[in-house]
């Protein structure tokens, strides 16, 4: 998916550019993360077969970044 089609698709409500906003400023998160975090949470909700992304699909992908970033094998 490129920029683009991430705009396109990847629309969010405030609550959830809210969530993604605070999680890009507290996790030090870069810019392309973000296109990342989107893209996951576009799967996310298309795989819940529902329409937009909600805020619930933002804090799942971030707390997958978290899990890898701390290393959760150990």
């Amino acid at each position: 998916m490129n920029t683009k089609q991430i705009r396109l698709y990847c629309k969010l409500n405030k609550q959830a550019l809210n969530l993604l906003k605070n999680a890009m400023e507290r996790l030090n998160l870069s810019a392309r993360a973000y296109d990342r975090i989107l893209k996951v949470a576009r799967t996310i909700a298309d795989l819940g077969q529902q329409k937009d992304i909600i805020p619930d699909h933002i804090a799942e992908v971030i707390q997958y970044r978290s899990l890898d970033r701390e290393g959760w094998l150990g």
